[in-house]
């Protein structure tokens, strides 16, 4: 029998009943702890096992009383979206002396709690450990006193720990995200974007602060998201004379015509020496050095608040559904584990690895070894730190090796937000690596009216934060066109072609593989980089542009969800875009705490709609107010989303009223989210990269020849890596009526909505919980992050 196998029929025998799960939450403060919270609860309840908070952290396990409360299915309703979290967290003196463990051991006993969910950074987890580790002596002691039985520490053995890293810094070792710091990058990129306009006005410098005492995470990625002129962080100090350097750079931006400069300092930035490199300090540098009018913006607590981002919902569900499954299945031979995430895959690591190899990065720090703690961080660090880098900094036309290629660039299909940013960096890293970077407006249809012009660094400076597709696209192919396509390829001499949309995009590069039998031409390397908020394109788990739409429906949602506050009980049918492809209605629906999710993928029926009714009729009868059903656009030609409304609307009459709401095209607009931004920047460089490899491989007698499968590929992420697959291999994986792939990963997700949503139904764990080790060059790969 397959592992797989054994292990979807181990769950359907496993049952919490009988047990009892605490979760609390502590330390620091992150968006997404409630949603980690919610899925605890509800989770433990759905198997039968009894769950209760401790609110305040560990204070409130060691004061006990009515700070540990047994939870239900409804005391977690409508938290989904609050940042924070609801059951409190607190800095606890007492937790770190014997005293005060005796007397959370105590507190958990009379309640027979041998099961604790901890959420908070490093320092809550390995609290958690030790108390672990002393939980035996600590029950002997309390017999001892006379305070228990002797048969409870004969009933209560061992204490079984499972952490989930809350910490909006990323600086965890072991998992790519934590739970917070998607919000968080929202949160700076909110003030950055907003921030740029009044700079631009006056012509101002700006130096922002960010949160990160020893990571600089934060600062990072959030300088690749916008752009930013210089960063500071703590993992690698400046090289020494960086003052002058980056006045440098600030003066010759200047002078080729932009009106403002950013520069992000992380909190904890120091100089190779040690000593601190302030907002102040770099702020009466640049007055002084340059006369620039600088302002100085400390964000402070805002990253810590506000509403949690799509992603940072998703992954708290995901973790804290299988940080249960874990306490089900924990021996009293097992380590504490951590659940974290790598990729789309869900595993559990030794939490004092994953602490021990934290603090290795620290001491790294300490003993200056600096290129060691960049490695330790991870290889998604490492990228981000080369890539922003190789965009930030334009090297001298001396210095920039001669080609002698020319490569054209263009967009395809529907606008996605990030495909500015993908252009941005292709444009950049192809100066970089010598390269002439020609933009075709208009996708193909430009492409065959000669609609290609040269662009240069300068060209795109500010794309990152701009929505849509400043180069224009059209869902044009190119078949009818291909004779003029390629004589404008002639005439422009294009060697290689990075083409960046949806399934359009796909379907275009296929045609141009097959059209290379007569038209030497297309005998050249191409990429295409997968941009659609549908994520319908086979080949890769995500596409650019989803994870803005996604935050603009959960949004959404929310606001509707809150309209209804306060008056009678009422169910909003929201319909989603799409196409045939339910990932938007899938994932918005477990990020909005939908009740029901109608999509193509999953065929329904009347008696599925019947169903769902009830189900939603019998929870309004006891105390959910608001009910929430999305539906994909084309999940059902007759069951269309006025037929549903007029269902739920006569069905449910007497108990609740509906109105339904069709989100249309905002879900294509607005600005792309930080996500977007960094997986379409990095993604894109990655494919300039591999376009500079091929034209090189593929130069032969003074010209580029390039007619294998491998020489037209698409680039996308596959679990936990980005992958280079040849198109035409794509086809045998490719529903071409319908515009999907056949087979989708988030198709798992289902069952934990549902469950979540108080169904009953089988939920397939044989893809989570994969146990792992951290070793020392473990990839933390966040290009390949958002796990959704």
């Amino acid at each position: 029998m397959a592992q797989s196998d054994t292990k979807k029929i181990f769950f359907e025998n496993l049952s919490g009943a009988g047990k009892a799960i605490a979760v609390l939450t502590s330390g620091g403060d992150a968006q997404g702890m409630n949603a980690a919270v919610r899925a605890v609860v509800r989770m433990g309840l759905y198997v039968g096992a009894k769950v209760y908070f401790i609110r305040e952290g560990y204070q409130g396990m060691v004061d006990g009383g009515e700070n540990i409360t047994e939870a239900t299915w409804e005391s977690v309703s409508s938290m989904l979206q609050v940042g924070g979290t609801v059951i409190g967290s607190a800095r606890c003196k007492d937790f770190r002396t014997h005293e005060g463990r005796l007397k959370a051991a105590l507190n958990l006993v009379t309640l027979g709690i041998t099961n604790l969910c901890v959420i908070g950074g490093d320092g809550s987890l390995t609290g958690a450990n030790l108390f672990r580790a002393e939980w035996s002596g600590l029950l002997a002691e309390l017999v001892e006193q006379g305070s228990i039985e002797a048969q409870s520490v004969q009933n209560y053995t061992a204490l079984h720990i499972v952490g989930m890293v809350g910490s909006i810094d990323n600086d965890f070792c072991g998992t790519d995200m934590t739970i917070g710091t998607d919000s968080a990058l929202h949160r700076i990129i909110e003030v950055v974007d907003a921030i740029m306009t009044t700079a631009q006005s006056h012509q101002r410098t700006f130096v922002l602060e960010v949160m990160g005492r020893h990571c600089g995470y934060l600062a990072l990625v959030s300088a690749l998201a916008c752009g930013a002129d210089w960063v500071l962080i703590p993992e690698m100090p400046p090289e020494d004379g960086w003052e002058e350097k980056m006045c440098q750079k600030l003066s010759a931006t200047r002078s080729r015509g932009t009106r403002l400069n950013i520069i992000i300092v992380a909190e904890g930035a120091i100089d190779r020496h040690g000593k601190p490199i302030t907002s102040s300090i770099v702020k009466d540098l640049v007055v002084k050095c340059l006369g620039f009018d600088t302002r100085v913006t400390i964000l402070g607590h805002v990253q810590r608040g506000g509403t949690p981002s799509a992603f940072d919902r998703i992954l708290a569900s995901r973790m804290g559904v299988e940080a249960v499954l874990a306490l089900l299945e924990t021996t009293a031979n097992t380590p504490a584990w951590v659940v974290s995430l790598s990729g789309n895959q869900s595993v559990r690591l030794p939490l004092m690895e994953c602490v021990e190899m934290t603090q290795k990065v620290q001491k790294a720090m300490d003993e200056k070894k600096f290129e060691e703690a960049v490695k330790l961080r991870g290889r998604s660090f490492e990228n981000n730190l080369r890539t922003y880098k190789l965009l930030a900094h334009r090297k001298p036309e001396s210095e920039l090796p001669t080609s002698n290629f020319n490569v054209a660039v263009l967009n395809v299909g529907a606008p996605a937000a990030g495909m500015n940013a993908a252009v941005r960096s292709a444009v950049r890293v192809g100066i970089s690596e010598g390269h002439r970077m020609f933009a075709v407006n208009d996708g193909f249809e430009g492409f065959y009216k000669g609609q290609i012009k040269e662009i240069k660094w300068s060209d795109v400076g500010g794309w990152t934060g701009q929505g849509g597709s400043l180069l224009g696209t059209k869902r044009t192919l190119p078949a009818k066109h291909v004779g003029k396509i390629a004589e404008q390829m002639r005439t422009h001499n294009i060697n290689a072609l990075l083409v960046i949309g949806g399934f359009e995009a796909l379907e275009s590069l296929l045609q141009l593989y097959e059209a290379r039998a007569a038209y030497e031409e297309f005998c050249i390397p191409m990429c295409m980089l997968p941009a659609t908020i549908s994520n319908n394109v086979p080949g890769t788990d995500l596409s650019i542009g989803a994870d803005t739409a996604l935050n603009a429906i959960v949004e959404t949602c929310d606001r509707i969800k809150q309209s209804a506050s306060g008056t009678k009980r009422r169910v909003f049918i929201i319909e989603t875009m799409g196409g045939y492809c339910g990932y938007l209605a899938t994932v918005a629906g477990l990020a909005a705490g939908a009740d029901a999710a109608y999509i193509y993928e999953e065929p329904f029926d009347i008696r599925d709609l019947q169903a769902n009714v009830e189900h939603l009729t019998e929870k309004m009868k006891t105390s959910i107010q608001r009910g929430l059903v999305l539906r994909n656009e084309n999940s059902n030609e007759n069951y269309t989303t006025d037929f549903i409304y007029q269902l739920y609307t006569e069905e449910g009459k007497g108990v609740f009223d509906c109105r339904k709401n069709v989100l249309g095209h905002m879900q294509q607009g607005g600005a792309p989210s930080p996500f977007d931004r960094n997986f379409g920047t990095k993604i894109s460089a990655k494919a300039m990269q591999w376009v500079t490899k091929k034209l090189v491989e593929t130069f032969r007698q003074g010209r580029v020849f390039a007619n294998t499968e491998d020489s037209c590929c698409l680039l996308g992420m596959r679990r936990r890596a980005l992958i280079f697959q040849p198109v035409v291999q794509l086809k045998g994986e490719t529903d071409f009526v319908h515009r999907i792939p056949k087979e989708q990963w988030w198709l798992k997700l289902r069952p934990l909505m549902k469950i979540l949503a108080k169904y009953k139904t089988s939920y397939d764990v044989s893809d989570s919980g994969q146990l792992e080790h951290v070793v020392h060059n473990r990839p933390k790969d966040s290009d390949a992050s958002v796990a959704m």
